[in-house]
């Protein structure tokens, strides 16, 4: 890994922040008063709590949605804005995918294609001008192992009634990325890209127009307490009562439901953005408009920027706290480990968000002790938590005919875990030694 002197890595001008936030920042929606009754309360103003607010309203539902900070201040604007229909489903935090009996695989391939759809139909519907393409990803084999491990999945995918989705020999990658890091890989063609920020921005609004939901943000829910049918909601600014409580904080769940915290690992990943590239590197590094992601277990995932002018790179890269300089650095050295080209550019712009895993590395929607819930997406929130938000909304509204997406599937607590992941910098250790292993012994 290249060593750097002091921080000339950064740009000048760097900035702790979202690159997304150039053209949308966060912002706060105050209610001048919190709604005495609602049919429903939302807790977590992210792409979920969002996507069910209006669904809801359309089906004639009021709501009002709880936001702690900001609205857009959580994961939903800090992703790196990839869309996949499938691939990455099943894919847990160690970087690896379980295994899954070909039924089961084949039913939330669907799922994941229905999550897919919607978020093409939300964009169209609600006219939000967000760089949506349809361009495919390729997943890069971090060893011949992994290469191999690689015919299984496609198996099953295509198994799975997935067209699209094929093997690219190590011989054959340059024709999607312009790396000699990787030993082959898979291309999926239904796959995209959007801005995450912009995404969000366009899904708020549609929510601003729609008179039956309530916006409150620097808003936090306290406290549960059932209340004869329904629920009644202590927060920051009041009490709310409610038919209905959905929870859609995924990787920022926090005490208020114990039994979900118990279920979730938040993980931080941290991302970059470069500086402009000289003209035509773009181009030559994803010569079809690829986002990118990888097989090892501390993996990273790439694309170029809507503007086609900067590289936005993500993994997880410590488990523990360290300066975000330190994120930084390291995701720098990885970047020019995969394209030596870029050694000189500079970092303009670096922050991170959490992700949250599951015991299954599904994602994850239903109820528990009543109390409706969306959460888990295991890296794949900017399909998902939209889609996930809208069908348990049509639940609640008793407009879902047939099962709930994941809805169906057992969402296991972790043995011994409180919802704080004391254990994740062992994890971490564990991870990189056998992607040491891997890699370079070739196991």
């Amino acid at each position: 890994m290249p060593r750097y002197k002091d921080n000339d890595f950064l740009h000048s001008s760097v900035k702790f922040e979202p690159y997304w936030w150039e053209e949308f920042r966060p912002v706060d929606c105050i209610a001048s008063t919190l709604p005495a009754q609602v049919d429903v309360a939302i807790i977590g103003g992210g792409y979920g709590g969002l996507g069910a607010a209006r669904m809801l309203s359309d089906l004639g539902f009021s709501s009002v949605v709880l936001e702690s900070g900001q609205f857009g201040s959580g994961a939903s604007t800090r992703s790196g804005g990839a869309i996949s229909a499938g691939l990455s489903i099943g894919k847990s935090f160690t970087g690896r995918s379980l295994g899954f009996p070909q039924e089961i695989v084949s039913t939330i391939v669907q799922w994941a294609k229905d999550a897919f759809i919607h978020v093409q139909e939300l964009v169209e519907q609600e006219g939000i001008a967000c760089h949506f393409e349809k361009r495919g990803r390729f997943l890069g084999a971090c060893a011949p192992s992994h290469y191999e491990a690689l015919r299984d999945r496609e198996s099953k995918l295509k198994a799975s009634g997935v067209s699209g989705c094929y093997l690219v020999p190590r011989e054959q990658q340059a024709n999607e990325i312009n790396s000699d890091y990787y030993h082959g890989g898979m291309v999926f063609d239904d796959a995209g890209k959007l801005h995450p920020a912009l995404f969000y921005g366009g899904l708020l609004d549609a929510c601003r127009r729609r008179n039956s939901i309530v916006l409150s943000s620097q808003n936090r829910a306290l406290s549960l307490q059932r209340r004869g049918a329904g629920w009644e909601v202590q927060t920051e600014q009041g009490v709310v009562r409610a038919r209905h409580v959905f929870v859609a904080t995924n990787g920022y769940t926090g005490p208020l439901v114990p039994p979900l915290r118990r279920r979730l690992i938040p993980v931080a990943s941290n991302v970059i953005a470069t500086e402009e590239l000289p003209p035509d590197l773009a181009a030559f590094i994803s010569p079809k408009g690829r986002t990118f992601s990888e097989t090892r277990r501390l993996m990273h995932y790439y694309r170029i920027s809507p503007d086609g002018k900067r590289v936005i790179f993500g993994g997880r890269t410590r488990f523990r706290h360290v300066p975000q300089e330190e994120h930084a650095r390291i995701l720098h050295a990885e970047l020019t480990r995969r394209f030596p080209v870029l050694r000189e550019i500079k970092v303009t712009h670096a922050w991170q968000g959490n992700v949250a895993f599951t015991s299954d590395s599904l994602p994850h929607a239903g109820e528990l002790g009543g109390i409706h819930y969306a959460v888990g997406c295991n890296g794949s929130g900017v399909s998902m938590m939209p889609f996930l938000g809208a069908m348990v909304a049509m639940r609640i509204a008793g407009r879902l005919h047939g099962r709930l997406p994941f809805g169906d599937l057992q969402m296991r607590a972790f043995p011994m875990y409180n919802g704080v992941p004391w254990f994740l910098p062992a994890a971490e250790g564990y991870f990189r030694v056998m992607d040491f292993l891997d890699e370079r012994v070739g196991r």
